[in-house]
């Protein structure tokens, strides 16, 4: 995590671009199933707060199941019985699990995973918040250094024309073509980043 953070942070200096736009917390936030405060933390080089395994569980599939609902526009009582009917629990109990009240079994969980399409299984909702977030960047640290590999040997920052962009922007989208929809919106974020800089110094 501090390399990826340290390359994250030499690779936007040297293309000229906000970090803040590039490293979106919220988006972050959504790919991770961590609280946006704790990405903001973790981004900042400092240490979340400690959790159990139990508790990241919890909170993890309380932040995807609230991001599915979201995306989906379905109701609690809606979601609780998809799960149920997936896991074949009660109703009340697929709630509970949810709300992030209950913790799942191993053989739930692996269901859950698939359920809510999250990247990596169930790992996604077990492994610390550090390691979380730095898999999360991968995309975008691989996208920043294809992007910084293609800068002209005459030009010493960025230098994008559309067919260039294009063909970065497809570079990246093969590399992550299994990501989730929430870990797209952080990808998708940094990309337009870059071009919206290109765009800048083409007006200059």
């Amino acid at each position: 995590m501090p390399s990826t953070l340290r390359r994250l942070d030499e690779l936007t200096r040297e293309q000229g671009l906000n970090q803040q736009d590039v490293l979106a917390p919220d988006a972050l936030s959504g790919a991770t199933g961590l609280p946006e405060r704790s990405v903001r933390v973790l981004l900042q080089g400092r240490a979340p707060a400690n959790d159990t395994v139990e508790e990241r569980v919890c909170s993890r599939l309380k932040a995807v199941a609230d991001a599915y609902m979201a995306r989906t526009g379905k109701r609690m009582s809606e979601l609780a019985a998809e799960v149920s009917q997936r896991l074949g629990i009660s109703e009340v109990w697929a709630r509970q699990i949810c709300v992030g009240k209950k913790v799942p079994n191993v053989g739930h969980l692996h269901h859950l995973a698939r359920f809510f399409g999250v990247e990596g299984g169930e790992p996604f909702f077990t492994v610390p918040a550090d390691e979380a977030l730095n898999r999360a960047l991968q995309p975008i640290l691989a996208g920043l250094e294809t992007c910084a590999g293609e800068r002209g040997a005459q030009r010493g920052e960025l230098a994008l024309t559309g067919t260039d962009a294009d063909d970065v922007r497809g570079i990246a989208l093969r590399q992550a073509r299994n990501l989730p929809p929430e870990r797209w919106k952080v990808l998708n974020a940094t990309l337009e980043a870059l071009l919206e800089l290109d765009s800048n110094e083409e007006d200059r």
